[in-house]
């Protein structure tokens, strides 16, 4: 919130009138959010038809997730500083030509080295969106509707999780992996311009610089929040990222379930982190701080539910959609919390938060891989129970900081 002090008797005449949402530009910022989200996880789904096309080991293929995810964590602090003027509209829109310019080369990529490059253009593009998308969300909606603003976004990231890498996957299936990222390639390129002639102007913060990024982390609790949303989100990647693990042990009638019954489990995970996306989003400007806390208990339950009830498939699915239902809003919660705690400094809220986004999930990735090779996935998924916890606690004591300051 921007203020808690009481308005003089005069201030219904003079108070300056919330903007109007526009929602054509929210719309806009949601289709840009899926198709970042489908592009940076498709190769996960056709991973070995990459390897095979282009000679390389699965394994060399995999690379191209972790360059996006080290190309974000590298942009997503510093694009502010390195274009302290450039309007932000002006930004989103490079940053959409920029993925749409990663699409094409991974589409018409000969070798791994020129794949690589592709996908380190989709990383800088992501990030960039992700870090200046909280303040153009406020420009958009205003600051006292901003929560509602990030639910279109986070809407477009849980859609992607739904339904887009598994629409690529058939689509690569129908023709091949190279016209499904030069399909994307060409409407990405239709949201250059839909960005250009939907956003409002948004001028730059005058305060991007490094001093700014870490004055922010050094505001009362603050620094406890960042580190709490850290864990948050190791926890959750630890255990997520080795679902498909998980969910192989579930058995039904002491039979393991089929393939089939997999898939339902994953898409069942996908729609609950939709629905809890739109049902939060309505309410997240008023409940950020409980939110907080409670979302990331509630999934550390739910990943043990996973592992303890692997005998009955019906309760593991409703863990699977608690699970999704909670952590899919993650950012519109932790988003929120940067627009009412830092209002005046969104873009260094918003790339420490994206920040934080990447350097989990690289950890996870490789801490869980050598968990679950070592100690098997049981202990995987109570490391990331604990690990959401404590994060849940840090939030805690962020919002006591808060308070007292």
């Amino acid at each position: 919130m921007t203020s808690t002090a009481p308005l003089p008797v005069i201030a219904p005449a003079t108070s300056p009138v919330q903007p109007r949402p526009r929602y054509g530009a929210l719309v806009a910022m949601m289709a840009m959010s899926f198709l970042l989200v489908t592009a940076e996880f498709l190769p996960g789904g056709v991973l070995t038809e990459i390897a095979d096309d282009i000679g390389v080991t699965p394994g060399q293929a995999g690379q191209m997730v972790a360059v996006t995810a080290l190309a974000g964590l590298i942009v997503a602090p510093t694009i502010g500083l390195l274009l302290p003027r450039l309007d932000r509209r002006s930004l989103l829109v490079w940053m959409a030509a920029g993925a749409t310019v990663s699409n094409a080369i991974v589409a018409i990529a000969p070798n791994l080295p020129l794949l690589l490059i592709g996908r380190v253009l989709l990383g800088a593009a992501l990030s960039g969106f992700w870090a200046m998308s909280i303040t153009v969300a406020a420009r958009i909606t205003g600051p006292e509707r901003l929560g509602r603003a990030v639910m279109f976004t986070s809407a477009g990231t849980s859609l992607a999780t739904v339904a887009g890498v598994p629409i690529g996957v058939m689509l690569s299936e129908a023709l091949d992996w190279r016209a499904v990222f030069g399909l994307a390639a060409a409407v990405t390129a239709v949201l250059v311009v839909a960005l250009r002639l939907l956003l409002p102007s948004v001028p730059a913060e005058s305060s991007a610089s490094l001093s700014t990024l870490l004055g922010t982390l050094r505001l009362p609790g603050i620094g406890l929040g960042v580190a709490g949303h850290v864990l948050v989100v190791l926890g959750h990647f630890l255990a997520f990222t080795y679902i498909r693990i998980a969910l192989d042990r579930v058995q039904e009638a002491g039979q393991p379930i089929d393939a089939g019954t997999v898939i339902v489990l994953l898409a069942v995970f996908g729609v609950g982190g939709f629905v809890g996306n739109l049902l939060i989003g309505m309410i997240i400007d008023r409940t950020y701080r409980l939110f907080a806390v409670v979302s990331p208990v509630v999934m550390a339950i739910m990943t043990l539910a996973v592992i303890a009830l692997s005998g009955a498939p019906i309760l593991v699915g409703v863990a699977a959609f608690a699970w999704g239902f909670f952590f899919a809003s993650w950012l519109l919660i932790v988003n929120t919390w940067v627009g009412h705690r830092m209002p005046d400094r969104l873009e260094a809220g918003g790339s420490i938060v994206v920040v934080g986004f990447q350097a989990a999930i690289m950890l996870a990735a490789g801490v869980g891989g050598l968990l679950v090779d070592g100690l098997g996935i049981v202990a995987v998924y109570v490391a990331g129970a604990v690990i959401l916890v404590l994060g849940a606690v840090l939030f805690g004591l962020s919002n006591r900081a808060g308070a007292r300051a």
